[in-house]
């Protein structure tokens, strides 16, 4: 489908002035309420007048009155609440929205020694969505390069490599792919689009201050494409970072990096900051000698300015940041002198730049009104085997959102509404084909919530949004939270979410090898409905925490982009024939044995399942691709006192999987019987030392060794009909160590 540009300019001009009547993502101050309280040997609860609560890295915070209340502002990076009293150990609890919190302080065994402690798990109490904090001390168990390497220890998230050549990766949530995982950084919808195809990779881990990871249906705030959950990620800010942060790291397989991070108050109220990074492999290994590269050579090099202004009625930011990288894959052309060999090449240039402003209320913390604008542009170029056999890519996007926020009589009563806008501008082309199109989508939405302290929260959402090319669409959603007692938490979800898919960025995988692509239907938008539930139960055995965290989703699919490789011949694109859908459980026990010990046991299941179109043209009921349906996952850490050794090791065993029918001459049948990939293990391991302002860290990734015997087929003959790369289901690499430091200036010397 080819469309033009002619209306795309006036139609962004037209959309940001009615943004400036009504348009973005919320940036004003809310409140948390709550009251900390002693436990008496009989149970009973005794008020402590003057205790301190304060977010980490704020420098001041309020105190309890005299029946040890208290009611404190929250931005939206305040996340870890501290409660202290003198004579009382510390408690640090992981808050994400507005509501009431119990806190119960315990007396110290010694007066002179102030201890910390945390809930074994990071669960936001209080949010009625089921979600997790990835904070920055759970993303340091790992080297985290980027956003792909930041779930190593996470159930809920899994990353893999989509293919044998290119090096890019794919997340899944609910045993689906992240295209229907809507990714935001800063509450702006970010990794999508072209980007979704080499997005994780872009943005460094060392940037990142946190990470919420949300299942099921989320905030219809945030937009309309959260088919199955919410990733959120929180750079560093400019008021509360190190005033110089260096993080260097390079691995046995030729992979380096260097961060620099350095931020600076300027006075009161102006802060700026500036987040670099760059990386590169710069040596080609190939240890199943099939001549192919394991992973791909590549130069990247990224950086984002950005200025914060505080006042006590004002809060804006702004920044800009840009992207290059170049990478390249498949054989090596020294081996191949005069002789056709097999590469693949892309290089990606992006540059966005967003604005922020939020008018704040002291005397109503609850009240506010804020404003995002975000703009950019990705540029893309690939080859595939060939230069001829090209892909290029080029998206202009326009992305804003308003919103207001009250209360109707008291706190018990919230409300959320505004409206948003987007545009995208896509040019793609593959070979001869050309698929244009562009995308303009106001919306507005509204969000109530109720809450009985304590006992009970229900959000209410809904937004209707105008699509220029498919209609009006309605995108209902509604989430609830009961306490069964103080320390058990019953949430439910329903929702729905639709998107937009783009075939070619979000296939790249289907490009490696010499299969034809069919396009057999005009793509229309895939459509989505979630429901699930999920039950948190924190607990003690003996005198250490524990949490219990049981959770089910399902994912019915009204429409899906089928993209069917049953043949050894063809790639189909076509819409959703028949049933599609996604059934999720996860059980996961955190527990704290001794002292600076934290122990992760999680079992998850998959069944998730398409109809496929058969030979003959019936309709087959198969499980997905990939998706792998057992994972069981492992994790324990320890730390010595003041963190000076810190040790962490994540065991994972991941369940056979459907993998297409290699054999060329396969005819699918409804009574084909499926291929299955075998079960594998994989650990990884780090130890870090810490000293006065730095730390040296070493590790190892896929300990075992296990790798895919054979990830690429008839690599030997790359232009033969039977080459295929993007059937990978294991690991393509072996043993990898790595050895990093980090160290720091803190912003208070």
């Amino acid at each position: 489908m080819k469309t033009t540009y002619n209306g795309l300019i006036p139609s962004i001009i037209l959309g940001v002035i009615l943004l400036f009547i009504s348009s973005y993502s919320i940036m004003a101050q809310t409140v948390v309420k709550g009251a900390v309280y002693e436990q008496k040997s009989d149970n009973s609860l005794e008020p402590l007048i003057g205790a301190s609560v304060r977010w980490a890295n704020a420098k001041s915070g309020v105190l309890t009155d005299t029946e040890g209340n208290f009611s404190i502002s929250k931005k939206p990076e305040n996340h870890e609440l501290i409660v202290s009293f003198v004579g009382y150990k510390t408690d640090t609890l992981m808050v994400h929205t507005t509501g009431f919190v119990k806190v119960l302080l315990q007396v110290a065994g010694q007066l002179n020694e102030v201890t910390v402690t945390s809930s074994p798990t990071n669960i936001d109490r209080l949010n009625p969505i089921q979600t997790e904090f990835i904070n920055t001390k759970t993303l340091a168990k790992a080297a985290c390069c980027n956003l792909s390497e930041s779930f190593e220890t996470n159930a809920s998230v899994s990353v893999s490599y989509a293919d044998a050549i290119t090096g890019s990766k794919q997340i899944q949530m609910l045993g689906l792919s992240g295209n229907y995982v809507q990714t935001n950084v800063e509450n702006i919808p970010s990794v999508r689009g072209l980007a979704t195809t080499f997005g994780l990779n872009y943005i460094p881990g060392t940037w990142i201050s946190s990470i919420d990871v949300s299942k099921g249906a989320s905030s219809v705030v945030n937009g309309y494409e959260s088919m199955t959950g919410a990733l959120n990620v929180e750079l560093q800010k400019p008021d509360d970072s190190d005033k110089l942060y260096v993080n260097t790291y390079i691995n046995s397989f030729g992979r380096g990096e260097l961060n620099i991070n350095t931020a600076r108050k300027l006075n009161d109220k102006w802060s700026v900051g500036l987040l670099t990074h760059g990386s590169g492999q710069s040596i080609s290994i190939d240890q199943n000698h099939d001549t192919f590269r394991d992973v791909p050579l590549f130069g990247l090099a990224t950086a984002l300015n950005r200025w914060k202004y505080q006042s006590d009625r004002m809060m804006a930011q702004f920044g800009i940041k840009g992207l290059y990288e170049n990478r390249t894959g498949g054989q090596n052309a020294a081996d191949f002198v005069n002789k056709p060999y097999y590469e693949f090449g892309n290089r990606t240039k992006r540059v966005e730049a967003f604005a922020k402003i939020a008018a704040l209320f002291p005397e109503k913390p609850y009240k506010g009104l804020g404003f995002i604008m975000n703009a950019s542009v990705h540029d893309a170029n690939a080859y595939f085997g060939l230069t001829s056999r090209s892909y290029t890519g080029l998206q202009k996007t326009f992305y804003s959102n308003l919103i207001y926020q009250n209360i109707i009589d008291n706190t018990n009563h919230t409300y959320k509404v505004g409206a948003s806008f987007i545009a995208d501008s896509y040019r793609e082309s593959y070979l001869d084909s050309a698929f244009h199109r562009n995308e303009i989508v106001p919306g507005v939405f509204g969000e109530y919530t109720y809450v009985i302290p304590e006992k009970f929260t229900l959000v209410l959402g809904g937004r209707m949004d105008f699509h220029n090319l498919y209609g009006n669409r309605f995108t209902p959603r509604i989430h609830a939270k009961y306490d069964l007692s103080s320390n058990t938490h019953l949430r439910a979800s329903a929702g729905k979410g639709w998107r937009m898919p783009n075939a070619i960025a979000e296939n790249f995988a289907m490009l490696v090898n010499s299969r034809q692509l069919l396009v057999l239907d005009q793509i229309r938008p895939e459509e989505s409905w979630n429901y699930g539930a999920s039950l948190s139960h924190d607990f003690k055995v003996g005198t250490r925490n524990a949490n219990l965290t049981l959770d089910y989703y399902r994912t019915d699919f009204n429409n899906q982009l089928t993209v069917d490789m049953e043949s050894a011949y063809y790639i189909k694109f076509y819409n959703q024939r028949g049933k599609s859908y996604s059934n999720s459980f996860q059980a996961e026990l955190n527990y704290s044995p001794i002292k600076r010990m934290d122990v992760k046991l999680a079992y998850r299941l998959f069944d998730v399942k398409n109809d496929i179109v058969t030979s003959s043209g019936e309709l087959a009921l198969l499980p997905k691709m990939f998706v792998n349906r057992d994972r069981i996952l492992v994790n324990v850490g320890y730390a010595t006192k003041f963190d000076k050794w810190k040790f962490d090791l994540t065991w994972q065993w991941n369940g056979k999987r459907r993998i297409p029918d290699a054999s060329h001459e396969h005819v699918q049948t409804i009574d084909s019987e499926p291929v299955y990939a075998p079960a594998f293990s994989n650990i990884n391991a780090q130890v870090t030392r810490g000293f006065y302002r730095w730390e040296l860290y070493v590790g190892g990734e896929n300990l075992t060794g296990f790798r895919q015997s054979n990830p690429i087929m008839s690599a030997s003959n790359p232009f033969s009909q039977h080459f295929d790369a993007s059937m990978v289901w294991g690991p393509i690499t072996g043993r990898m160590v790595y050895v990093g430091m980090r160290w720091k200036i803190p912003s208070k010397v």
